[in-house]
């Protein structure tokens, strides 16, 4: 056998091809066994930056595909964000609600974000259970649950009963074990550096 680093050009593409050629059969035999659709519960959570970034992508997407999506803000409704701006320009796709009136620490009025947390989560049922809505985002749901602001349970038994090609996309630190256990796909975003701790702020186009 000639090692690699004796090779000729010619010798390592051809040895690249076979190998990928190798590798799309073995790949085109799983998916050949992956048949199912069905609506989606999606968990975004973890310390890491880009939980909401990501669920907004595929609301994005959805879009893309013309499908109808809606959008409920639990915490980040009093900002202005660029996610916003643009989803205001497809009203026939997209539905954005905010019950949310910032974070815990900027309201300091335990019983008002009780009440904007039921406020919200009634929205996001009347939301789920709409047949035109392919997606539902419910942005920082995470962090009323952390809270205790609505009972975990009743979440989880509600999205056990959800339609069943509706897709519904959680995020926010701190998922409870009891949301990561009937989701069907949990993404943990891990910090590693941020630029807060060095004292950069916040910033549009990157953080909002």
């Amino acid at each position: 056998m000639i090692k690699k680093a004796d090779m000729t050009q010619d010798q390592l593409d051809a040895r690249h091809a076979e190998k990928m050629k190798k590798k799309k059969a073995a790949r085109e035999k799983i998916l050949a066994t992956k048949t199912k659709e069905k609506g989606l519960i999606i968990v975004h959570t973890g310390k890491g930056k880009g939980k909401s970034t990501a669920a907004f992508g595929m609301i994005f997407r959805s879009i893309g595909h013309g499908f109808k999506t809606t959008v409920i803000q639990f915490v980040k409704g009093g900002w202005d964000t660029g996610e916003r701006t643009i989803l205001e320009n497809y009203p026939d796709l997209c539905t954005i609600k905010a019950a949310g009136e910032g974070f815990t620490w900027e309201t300091q009025d335990r019983q008002r974000d009780i009440e904007m947390a039921k406020l919200a989560w009634e929205m996001a049922k009347e939301a789920i259970m709409d047949p035109e809505n392919t997606m539902v985002l419910l942005d920082e749901l995470n962090i009323v649950l952390r809270y205790d602001y609505l009972p975990v349970s009743d979440i989880v038994d509600f999205l056990k009963q959800k339609p069943e090609d509706t897709h519904v996309i959680i995020t926010g630190r701190n998922a409870k074990d009891e949301l990561i256990e009937i989701a069907d796909l949990v993404t943990e975003m891990e910090q590693i550096k941020h630029p807060f701790r060095s004292g950069v702020k916040a910033q549009a186009g990157v953080e909002f």
